[in-house]
């Protein structure tokens, strides 16, 4: 029953991912440009070169803004992680060196016998 909910949300966020692709391309995009004017702007010499990527880069940021559903793209992708690392029953294995709590409850289940 496990597996079948599992699948049931793994569908619907790959679908969820799939109609979003445009978006996340588009805010891809726009980050790159962004993050390339930010560099020019801070070597940039004369006040004409920073004005020039200065607005370069607030079109990128309100391009990136506008890509908003790009947001549902990325949780979409997220819940599909987790989807397949739940698949196999796969969690965080955290030993029980590290938590004093599990070392207490042992001894104490020792000292109860």
């Amino acid at each position: 029953m496990k597996k079948i909910g599992l699948l049931l949300v793994g569908g619907i966020a790959g679908i969820v991912l799939l109609t979003h692709v445009g978006p996340l391309v588009g805010l891809a995009v726009s980050l790159v440009i962004l993050y390339y004017a930010f560099k020019r702007f801070m070597r940039a010499d004369s006040t004409f070169k920073k004005i020039l990527w200065a607005s370069i880069g607030v079109i990128a940021l309100l391009a990136s803004a506008s890509n908003v559903p790009a947001i549902l793209g990325i949780a979409a992708a997220w819940v599909l992680f987790l989807v397949y690392k739940n698949w196999n029953g796969q969690k965080e294995n955290r030993t029980d060196k590290h938590d004093p709590f599990a070392n207490f409850e042992r001894e104490w289940a020792q000292l109860k016998k």
